[in-house]
């Protein structure tokens, strides 16, 4: 295996680094706040609203929100962990991985109908706990809500300024506290709406970038040549590096004792990182009532191509590449450390496309990282200002001070986040250590989170229960877990794949039975009736005697409905979303419709679920399978058709369904041009 202390030598000047985090950070932010300003001035939205800063107006498109969600759910360990996975697993890597984050966006999909049905004034997923439940519930789902944004914000920061690191020489401490700064410029003038414009950019950049990696690894870099010499390249990386638990050493085998371990773990560090983070809820807050199951069930079967494609492209190459004189550790392969940082994805970038492919890698790390940490800058702040400033200190906060409040909350938590990012760092916490670990921490919370919303029967005693319960019997699962299996409890063991399963296991099934169990024992029987009283703050663009002055035109039809909606919330009851005074309302999406959205998403996630983790996988698991060379072009075939698919789902459709409003908006400006050279 040679010396494993190998450096990962830079291929390009730090000023290239400093360069994309401060310099193309603040081109996207500068980009968002021209995009941003001809929205509020040519279309009825404006961000001064906190309707529309925190939930976009609950009005966004599916294809927006489909983009959204693959932005958001492409971290930097979406590229980078499915790419180590691929380095050291093999084929079954990069599925195990898009498996493990896709079904748990299928099955959010069944919560967002329900969160349309139950709570469509909420904001957050605090508030319906904090109505249902009372004060007790609300800070303890607080407290995992806090948890799991520290947990992404740590590694999407960690594994971004990992890879800035490698590839630049950039020091890790100013990329940590760098990366979040141009981020925040936007979402604090834009709000959400903003992120899904900028996840919207990203990722086409994103997509565009995948493609021409397959191009080159499959096509035309001759480090690779084509898919039959990755084949041959990869059979003899067997018989060199032969992977322990997978059938003949091979890395061309779904047959893997460590990934089916990296799969289950992947699965349950999903749930939580979906169900407990504030940023998914949001989106499907803001999505208009009768498409937010659509979007989420485009965005799970979009997302899946990300990992698959591109780890199984870039991880597999640098593993069939390792022993070519450019690889960047040449002549020995990645350390345990390095790996575990996610530089093998670099690290193959770097040699089938020299410096064009280590700075195609860092634009799409830092794409991934700067769209990822915008949803959970817009969601600490919803948090923030609804559930602790609005909920705890000023309860009859207006709208406009709760914009204010998150502007704050935003800049305070993007400098937060840079030092906690550092705080690991200096702790030699890294990415895939909190990749394994977020299952641990955020397990025994996520039956009774998601039941909160869906299920009448559940109680209160059952929610602290489940949750208290199942993270103790969690916590004693990791550590005995740990010690039985390794010997020895430290740092590195506790984050091994083994460790993290026995107590991610434990936590959520515990946790889920202990919740349904008390709850069947005294079953409540909740109506939903508090929860969907939960009030739409109704936008007040017009706040000043000043602001009415000068829309005047467009509020004179509007008077009396604006003068008594602003001294009360409206009710979302009949789920009319749209903002007074800006145009008629959405339809009324009926409870009976949203049952049937319901449904639809239930028998779409059992059957995408039994589709890709079982159907798929695990007949080649318990063959034994070993890819022929034939098969292996057929595998490639589909990740590249359904890569290209995905594409065409997040590029063109978002573009196509708000092709009205891009032309309102460019209308608009051409006639502002006209007059102003008049």
């Amino acid at each position: 295996m040679g010396d494993s202390t190998s450096e990962f030598k830079p291929l390009l000047d730090q000023s290239v680094g400093y360069g994309v985090v401060v310099g193309v950070g603040f081109f996207f932010a500068a980009l968002m706040l021209v995009l941003t300003t001809l929205q509020a001035k040519f279309s009825k939205y404006s961000p001064k609203s906190s309707e529309e800063f925190t939930s976009a107006s609950r009005s966004v498109k599916p294809g927006l929100v489909c983009c959204g969600i693959v932005s958001a759910w492409t971290w930097s360990a979406t590229l980078l962990q499915s790419s180590t996975a691929a380095y050291t697993f093999g084929v079954s890597g990069p599925w195990w991985y898009g498996v493990g984050g896709t079904i748990q966006l299928a099955f959010f999909a069944m919560v967002a109908a329900k969160v349309k049905m139950n709570a469509n004034g909420a904001h957050t997923f605090l508030e319906i706990a904090k109505v249902r439940f009372g004060t007790g519930a609300h800070l303890l789902f607080a407290f995992y809500a806090f948890l799991c944004i520290l947990v992404v914000c740590g590694s999407l920061l960690l594994g971004g300024a990992a890879t800035v690191n490698a590839l630049t020489g950039m020091n890790v401490i100013a990329a940590c506290f760098l990366l979040p700064i141009g981020i925040a410029v936007y979402v604090v003038f834009g709000g959400l709406r903003a992120t899904f414009l900028c996840d919207y950019v990203h990722t086409l950049i994103l997509f565009l970038i995948i493609y021409l990696f397959i191009g080159h690894v499959y096509g035309t870099s001759p480090e690779t040549g084509s898919i039959d010499a990755m084949y041959n390249l990869l059979t003899q990386a067997a018989i060199e590096t032969p992977v322990t638990g997978n059938q003949d050493g091979s890395y061309l085998t779904m047959s893997s004792n460590q990934g089916l371990v990296f799969g289950a773990t992947t699965i349950l560090s999903g749930f939580a990182g979906v169900f407990c983070d504030q940023g998914y809820w949001q989106r499907a807050i803001a999505s208009a009532p009768q498409t937010t199951t659509k979007a989420y069930m485009l965005g799970g079967l979009s997302w899946f191509a990300v990992p698959w494609a591109f780890a199984s492209c870039l991880g597999l190459a640098a593993r069939a590449l390792v022993n070519n004189p450019k690889f960047p550790t040449y002549p020995n392969p990645l350390s345990a450390s390095q790996t575990s940082a996610g530089l093998a994805a670099p690290a193959a970038a770097a040699v089938v496309m020299g410096k064009g492919g280590a700075i195609a890698i860092l634009l799409l790390v830092f794409m991934a990282v700067t769209s990822a940490v915008s949803s959970e800058l817009i969601a600490v702040s919803s948090l923030f200002s609804y559930d602790l400033y609005r909920t705890y200190f000023r309860p009859n906060a207006s709208s406009a001070e709760i914009v204010r409040v998150s502007h704050y909350f935003i800049c305070v938590w993007a400098v937060w986040a840079g030092a906690w990012a550092t705080i690991l760092n200096a702790a030699s916490i890294d990415l895939g250590w909190l990749f394994y670990v977020q299952g641990v921490v955020l397990s025994p919370a996520v039956i009774p989170i998601a039941l909160t919303v869906t299920w009448s029967k559940l109680t209160r005693t059952a929610v602290y229960s489940g949750c208290i319960i199942g993270a103790i019997l969690g916590m004693l699962a990791w550590m005995i877990g740990c010690w039985k299996i390794f010997g020895t409890i430290n740092v590195a063991n506790l984050a091994q794949p083994y460790s993290a399963l026995c107590s991610g296991l434990t936590g959520l099934l515990f946790s889920g039975s202990i919740t349904v169990l008390v709850s069947l024992a005294k079953p409540d029987n909740y109506d939903f009736s508090g929860t969907r009283a939960i009030a739409i703050y109704d936008v007040d663009v017009i706040d000043s005697e000043e602001d009415r002055k000068t829309d005047d035109e467009s509020s004179i039809g509007h008077e009396a409905a604006t003068n008594q909606d602003e001294k009360e919330p409206k009710s979302p009851a009949s789920l009319d979303v749209r903002p007074v005074g800006q145009g008629p309302p959405l339809p009324a999406a009926s409870r009976e419709e949203l049952m049937v959205v319901f449904k639809r998403a239930a028998w779409y996630s059992l059957a995408l679920t039994l589709c890709v983790a079982i159907i798929v996988p695990l007949p080649m698991f318990f063959a034994r399978y070993v890819f022929s060379e034939s098969f292996y072009t057929f595998w490639v075939a589909c990740t590249i058709i359904w890569v290209a698919m995905s594409g065409v789902w997040c590029i063109i459709l978002p573009v196509w369904e708000s092709r009205g409003e891009i032309l309102v908006i460019l209308k608009g400006l051409f006639n502002m041009i006209l007059r102003r050279e008049q």
